[in-house]
């Protein structure tokens, strides 16, 4: 949705638009390699991969090009900023929902709950600072910034922020075990 909005893409894609640039690769092998790299990270925050994590690498393509073919481009300001907007709330609400659901976050997002995780620092810092990072780099590298791109920035953590609380699975709560006593009692361990 924001794609087809065109009005700027997110932070990574500028940081893949201007790696791709300096280096002559191309944009999709860029895009796995700053993935790979990003997965990396992972090892210093000792942050796990798990089935998301696998479902996040294998899914969001064809979801994006799915929806590409179904979405045609806009050109009017007002559709524009619409569509923009439903696809950031989309990305904010579907982030809650599988980070929430404990499977394993994707590659950058294992990055800002590791970070969180080692950290401390609320979620919304984290993602905001990541976002803002990533964007400086890629657009010093030559990567194309537009406005979404700026409210992608500086949008996105906070939308996180509130999101994963509201939809992350509850821990499941342990309860003490309880044995029966040799007298047929009931004993909580």
């Amino acid at each position: 949705m924001m794609v087809r909005a065109g009005i700027g893409v997110s932070p990574w894609d500028v940081l893949t638009q201007g790696v791709s640039a300096q280096t002559g690769l191309p944009f999709g092998l860029v895009t796995n390699l700053i993935g790979g790299a990003v997965l990396l990270l992972w090892i210093p925050l000792r942050q796990r991969p798990g089935v998301g994590t696998v479902l996040n690498v294998l899914l969001i393509g064809p979801s994006a090009q799915l929806t590409l073919d179904a979405l045609p481009q806009q050109h009017e300001p007002l559709a524009q900023g619409l569509l923009f907007a439903g696809g950031l709330a989309l990305l904010a609400i579907a982030s809650g929902l599988y980070i929430g659901a404990r499977l394993g976050p994707g590659p950058r997002d294992g990055l800002m709950t590791g970070l969180h995780t080692r950290t401390g620092w609320p979620i919304w810092v984290v993602r905001t600072g990541i976002e803002v990072t990533v964007l400086t780099i890629g657009w010093l590298l030559g990567g194309q910034v537009g406005i979404g791109t700026l409210a992608f920035a500086l949008l996105i953590g906070p939308m996180v922020g509130v999101t994963l609380p509201l939809l992350r699975v509850p821990t499941p709560v342990s309860r003490p075990a309880v044995a029966e006593s040799s007298s047929g009692e009931e004993v909580t361990a």
